[in-house]
């Protein structure tokens, strides 16, 4: 039986008016990325705390700053490789976090932020966990960092976690050169074990013209930085880019159903 998450605690603390805030014990280091580093105030267009909906009242994600699966409400498009589908409703906000599900007939979420640049730092607090028997059909929960003219693999992506399963105990990530297109895929992969991806971490990437570095719970886990080559540009020499959350089918039908929670996500600009 998968652990219950107190989202309805949560969303209760919430309409009370409750306020909670982080605090970091005296001497230990902040377990944010932007906290850590200095990284200064998150760019509104490109935040969203998801501090609306309710438990018994789910809302749809503000569409000023999320463009929708399916290009809008109740609407669906083909899943990743044409495994299921996408379908808006498959994201929801519930008062204080963004649920997006993973049903056994390969529907699932997807978003992706209208706010997008080149180079800055990104910072999103997750967890993700299956809600049925293992029957080797998983669902593959991500942030990424996508182009934003949509041309791939030719301007790249950033992949700053994507695992193969939901609540794994190492988190990964695939850093995707911009590269020819005729060429085998360009990418370098990093992995840190020991994450409970069950429970909530914060998982940052920050983009500059020098590299790209990731962070789990203000930890830097991996850095890249140029690898230019005669089919690929540098790892770091993507055009703008804009965050996108997935929940990805890779199997088609008879998926082991999951969910994918975001408490928040924030971006910031490189200057902190």
């Amino acid at each position: 039986m998968p652990r219950r998450w107190l989202v309805a605690f949560g969303a209760a603390l919430i309409a009370s008016g409750a306020v909670l805030t982080a605090v970091t014990p005296a001497g230990a280091e902040p377990d944010t990325a932007a906290e850590r580093y200095g990284w200064g105030a998150p760019i509104e267009a490109g935040s969203d705390e998801f501090d609306y909906g309710a438990e018994d009242n789910p809302a749809v994600p503000d569409e000023e700053k999320w463009s929708l699966a399916g290009g809008g409400v109740d609407q669906c498009w083909p899943g990743h490789a044409g495994n299921g589908q996408r379908c808006e409703a498959n994201s929801r906000v519930f008062g204080g976090v963004l649920r997006q599900s993973g049903e056994a007939n390969g529907d699932s979420g997807w978003l992706a932020a209208r706010f997008g640049q080149q180079y800055g730092r990104w910072e999103a607090r997750v967890r993700s966990e299956a809600t049925a028997p293992d029957n080797g059909n998983t669902y593959h929960p991500l942030l990424i960092l996508w182009p934003d003219s949509d041309r791939w693999p030719e301007d790249g992506e950033y992949d700053y976690l994507e695992n193969s399963a939901p609540g794994e105990d190492c988190a990964e990530a695939f850093i995707h050169y911009p590269h020819n297109p005729d060429a085998s895929v360009q990418q370098e992969f990093a992995q840190r074990c020991g994450v409970d991806l069950t429970q909530w971490h914060n998982v940052a990437v920050e983009w500059t013209p020098d590299h790209v570095k990731g962070f789990v719970d203000g930890v830097e886990w991996f850095s890249f930085s140029g690898g230019a080559n005669d089919v690929r540009d540098c790892i770091q020499c993507a055009p703008s880019m804009h965050q996108t959350i997935q929940l990805d089918n890779f199997h088609g039908t008879d998926m082991q159903s999951a969910v994918y929670e975001i408490d928040w996500v924030r971006a910031y600009p490189l200057a902190g």
